[in-house]
């Protein structure tokens, strides 16, 4: 009996170790591939088609200047939505194959783990591959994150099953890092320079280990005890080059943490599934596990550009190489919980993505890729361009109130006219409510007021302006949101003045317009941002009077002495400049 509880726990089916055969997909939006949600984009396809002739219909159309901010809107948006539900509709691909299977029942050799007593200790079974061990390296990637967010990292990192080191890369140079890493029993590398960024990180690490194989987490992802077990399978086809999989995020405690991490449900339940039945699923930078070869064919992970993940994924793919995604949840982060952060990760991903649009046009008959991949590829170069539409859209009603110039001339009724609007947004939010469960109006608010973000990443790609880099989670001193906000602060009064102006007109001329309608929406978009951004900075002041309070108690009981903390030794580098 005790050999057989101990083989129990080798296989990895006891209560405490759930077996591998028969991995929990928890990440899978409910009905994933259900035929419900087949209707559902099947329908919404109908819509965009009819809205689109509606939209291109010559007898509709208005006064010129609205009517091309409105059709260079809707075009951008037509296109994203189709492309989308295209890929959404080739989600039920499964890369598990019976090979995977095979090699993931093969991965641990049970007479190897009695022989070495290790049943209780399963992060030193070895990992074996068609009868030959691997090995993996896991890199950790750390510039400046709060240090018990490391510490619960490379904890779980040094705990995931299967034998595998830990290397903590370390761009933030800090000496308690490092001695963080020597307690919980992690490899320490620190660059005497930064260079090329987080791909940069990663290629000086790979210069230092020599692993088959290599995972890259971030500083804030957690990973799960399963990760290398349902990752490293895969590569039992020598021609997977990396295996990714979704950012799941645990704090979703704000309006910004929950539009950000939201925002992106839909992409990593549905679209990034729907690429693997076309080579096409990219690395995402973070809870992903590369061959080291592959990484070696195109001379390192990419450093010319911040969005290093998509720019390494599509040389890789080039080259032939083959991507896998599988929607399970293995490692779990955090997403932006400020405006400042917010701002900062979306115009860093931006930029990449138009870095890729104007240099490295993925339609190119000089692309090594498939019609496939060029139509992937492109979607996800011009994605960002969907979030500089509602810029375009706001300025319409305003054209309308002050001049009288409308961007549709309907010769038809306001009620046949919604059905052709609503076949386009209405099976949006519909899609949205089964695949996230609700409506999100935290998204529909971060979308609305995102556009100088996207504006600004698409002038420094056209530019090629050096973009800093800058990591979720970094920590430092918070700066008020509504420094990165100008524009959606002077958007909002004159959207405010408009609905004024357009409410007085209508009073007089006893009707309600659509355009007063459209333009108070978007004012009370604009003013839900505003007020978040207020709590925020109100919560930020707090914080700062706390930490002052806090200071000068120090210096009471020091003799009025100032504190040698981090603080007040960095204050002159801080984003504000000058001393606290």
């Amino acid at each position: 009996m005790a050999d057989q509880e101990r083989l129990r726990v080798a296989l990895g089916v006891d209560d405490a170790q759930p077996s591998s055969a028969a991995p929990e997909d928890s990440t899978t939006a409910p009905g994933g591939h259900s035929p419900s949600l087949m209707m559902l984009v099947l329908l919404a396809t109908l819509g965009v088609l009819a809205y689109s002739v509606f939209l291109l219909n010559p007898r509709n159309i208005g006064d010129p200047l609205p009517y091309a901010l409105v059709i260079t809107a809707e075009t951008i948006l037509v296109v994203q939505a189709l492309l989308a539900m295209w890929t959404i509709l080739s989600s039920s691909y499964n890369p598990r194959d019976f090979a995977f299977y095979h090699a993931q029942d093969r991965l641990h050799d049970v007479a190897d783990i009695i022989r070495d007593g290790t049943e209780d200790r399963p992060q030193d079974w070895t990992l074996f591959l068609q009868d030959k061990p691997v090995v993996v390296d896991v890199f950790i990637t750390t510039y400046g994150e709060p240090l018990e967010t490391i510490r619960k990292t490379v904890t779980a990192a040094v705990a995931m099953r299967g034998r595998h080191t830990v290397w903590v890369l370390d761009d933030g140079r800090s000496d308690d890092v490092r001695d963080l890493a020597a307690e919980l029993g992690a490899r320490y590398v620190r660059r005497l320079s930064s260079n090329g960024a987080k791909a940069g990180n990663v290629n000086h690490a790979l210069a230092l280990s020599r692993g088959d194989y290599f995972v890259i987490f971030d500083a804030d992802f957690v990973p799960k005890p399963s990760f290398l077990v349902e990752t490293v399978p895969f590569f039992v086809d020598e021609r997977v080059a990396f295996v990714q999989t979704p950012q799941v995020y645990g704090n979703l405690n704000n309006v910004i943490s929950r539009g950000a991490g939201y925002m992106q449900a839909v992409f990593y339940r549905f679209i990034q599934p729907g690429r693997n039945r076309f080579n096409a699923a990219f690395c995402v930078g973070t809870n992903v596990i590369f061959r080291r070869k592959a990484i070696n064919d195109i001379g390192g992970m990419h450093t010319d550009s911040k969005s290093e993940d998509v720019w390494t994924s599509l040389m890789l793919h080039e080259r032939g190489w083959r991507s896998i995604y599988i929607p399970m949840e293995l490692a779990v982060g955090d997403t932006p919980e400020t405006v400042e952060a917010y701002a900062k990760q979306q115009l860093r991903w931006a930029t990449g993505g138009f870095e890729i649009m104007l240099q490295h046009n993925p339609l190119s008959p000089r692309r090594n890729l498939t019609m496939d991949q060029r139509l992937q590829y492109t979607v996800t170069a011009t994605h960002y361009l969907a979030g500089i539409c509602p810029l375009l859209l706001l300025l319409v009603p305003p054209l309308q109130i002050f001049f009288d110039l409308t961007p549709m001339n309907l010769t038809i009724g306001t009620g046949t006219w919604f059905l052709y609007y609503a076949g386009f947004y209405v099976m949006q939010i519909a899609i949205a409510f089964f695949t996230l469960g609700s409506f999100r109006w935290e998204v529909l608010m971060l979308a609305t007021v995102s556009f100088p973000i996207y504006t600004k990443a698409l002038w420094n790609a056209i530019c090629r302006k050096e973009q800093s880099w800058h990591v979720t989670g970094r920590a430092g001193r918070a700066t008020s949101p509504f420094n990165y906000m100008v524009p959606q602060v002077l958007f909002f009064w004159f959207l405010l003045l408009t609905t004024a102006v357009g409410g007085w007109k209508d009073w007089n001329d006893g009707t309600f317009s659509l355009a007063l309608a459209w333009n108070a929406t978007n004012t009370l978009i604009l003013g839900g941002f505003l007020l978040s951004a207020t709590r925020e900075a109100r919560e930020i002041a707090q914080a700062a009077r706390a930490e002052k309070r806090a200071s000068r108690r120090a210096r009471r009981v020091l003799g009025d002495r100032p504190a040698p903390t981090e603080a007040t030794a960095s204050s002159d580098l801080s984003p504000t400049g000058g001393a606290r």
